[in-house]
């Protein structure tokens, strides 16, 4: 049995997902590789990999002729798994992040010994491998805060998370009627229904980019943001401060935001 499945949409970013799988320090025949092409106009081939090939024991391309955003590549790759019991866990990552060292190790061993957690995610250091300039995203770590931090912001960073096989057939596949903001919503079916938690600790170096999907998307991705939490919010007063917070954002340019948070 594989320990896990690691997932990755891709998009015309060759070099950016050699670097990703280049990070990846695990032993080869514990886990598998998906990536899924959402509709790159150069298609990636299985070829295009064949440099990183000792990373893993397999690694699978599944190919989208038209892109369809990442909701609907992510549930390509699930359904791809749904059926399989010959794995524990299922991982995320994005083309251009880069893994920590021992990042599987720890997140593996955490949910190996923690029986009543169903996904974990980890701090994260976003960094802008250009400028240099980089700040670590702050979020809370246990089940109780983290679904209270819920109501102002997603408290666990989509590339970062480990989360139980058993997952999908308890909560499905990601929702794609949140635009820029499926693992928003999924993660709050979890936690309706799981224990998630944080490890204390950057597991991830995210790459800060003006070309990242919340760069490009940030109005229309605040609007989903805002939905999420009125659909899912559990506390009236909290889902009227996180909303009241989302609306003041839409105000504020995105450069004033980036600016405060590299001065963190």
């Amino acid at each position: 049995m594989k320990d896990f499945i690691l997932i990755i949409p891709y998009l015309n970013n060759k070099e950016g997902l050699l670097t990703s799988l280049r990070s990846v320090n695990y032993p080869p025949d514990q886990f598998e590789v998906i990536v899924v092409d959402d509709g790159s106009k150069v298609p990636l081939l299985p070829q295009d990999l064949e440099e990183v090939a000792n990373v893993c024991s397999k690694i699978q391309v599944l190919r989208q002729t038209q892109n369809r955003g990442v909701a609907v590549a992510l549930n390509r790759a699930l359904n791809t798994v749904l059926e399989r019991i010959d794995y524990k866990y299922i991982a995320r990552l994005d083309c251009g992040d880069l893994c920590v060292e021992d990042r599987f190790v720890k997140q593996v061993s955490f949910l190996d010994k923690h029986p009543e957690i169903s996904l974990i995610g980890s701090q994260v250091l976003f960094k802008n491998f250009t400028s240099g300039s980089a700040y670590q995203y702050q979020h809370k770590q246990e089940q109780r805060e983290i679904l209270r931090e819920m109501h102002f912001k997603c408290s666990l960073i989509h590339p970062s998370i480990l989360f139980r096989r058993e997952l999908l057939t308890n909560i499905g596949l990601y929702p794609e009627n949140y635009l820029h903001c499926e693992d928003y919503a999924y993660f709050y079916k979890i936690i309706a229904k799981h224990r998630v938690q944080n490890i204390n600790e950057v597991l991830l170096i995210s790459e800060l980019s003006d070309a990242g999907i919340s760069s490009r998307n940030r109005t229309r991705q605040i609007i989903s943001r805002i939905r999420v939490v009125n659909s899912f919010g559990t506390d009236s007063l909290l889902k009227f401060a996180g909303i009241s917070k989302l609306i003041l954002m839409l105000l504020i340019p995105h450069r004033v935001v980036r600016f405060l948070n590299t001065r963190r």
